[in-house]
């Protein structure tokens, strides 16, 4: 790509937190033009820093990926769907009708859910169990799609038996070692837009097979 493009965002419907309200407060989604990919976010607090998820989004809009960003109402705490003997007395994670209904209108999702492994399973799969959409979860701490497919999370690798599969969504790819509340490196924001490109590329070849085949008819 030579020289600069231009990219219209219709930015959150509330004022911001922070100095210059930079930081989006929850339940809030700055929409890209095109509805390619959307970027899921915690909802920000004392212990859930959002920083991370700004960088990885001017960082793909610099590259031309059309990106929207939503921050969730409740994107604290665990899903409902959690184990009991691991649960705390904290908020309780978990989607609105609005929220789902402005994922769904998207290609593909990018999940920032937190750095604790079992938290990040459980909040993917409660939202790819309500919306029907591929997603790259990015994380800080080590996992595989093996980890989600034991919880019943279908994955583009590793598929749960249909008897547990829990999801209508996929986890097609992971980004791991980016850590909450840091500035986000090059290294991973290419990794990122590498992936993200990857499957947009495909999803896109599947779409346009798709259209040919009604034509025919």
């Amino acid at each position: 790509m030579i020289g600069r493009t231009t990219q219209v965002v219709d930015c959150r419907e509330s004022m911001g937190l922070a100095k210059g309200g930079g930081l989006a407060q929850r339940g809030t989604l700055s929409e890209a033009t095109k509805p390619d990919v959307i970027a899921i976010a915690m909802s920000p607090g004392r212990r859930h820093i959002t920083k991370p998820v700004c960088e990885m989004t001017y960082g793909l809009r610099r590259e031309g990926i059309q990106t929207s960003v939503l921050v969730l109402e409740a994107g604290t705490g665990v899903p409902e769907s959690f184990p009991q003997g691991s649960r705390g007395y904290g908020p309780t994670f978990g989607l609105s009708e609005k929220e789902v209904e402005q994922i769904a209108r998207h290609k593909i999702a990018v999940f920032h859910l937190g750095n604790v492994r079992s938290h990040v399973i459980f909040k993917a799969k409660e939202i790819l169990s309500q919306v029907d959409i591929p997603a790259v979860v990015v994380a800080q701490c080590p996992m595989d799609l093996e980890d989600f497919a034991k919880e019943g999370v279908r994955t583009r690798l590793v598929k749960p038996s249909r008897q547990k599969t829990q999801t209508l969504g996929e986890v097609v790819d992971l980004v791991t070692g980016i850590t909450r509340g840091t500035t986000c490196n090059r290294v991973k924001l290419n990794q990122l837009a590498k992936v993200l490109n990857k499957h947009l590329a495909e999803i896109s070849e599947r779409e346009a097979r798709e259209l040919a085949k009604k034509q025919k008819r």
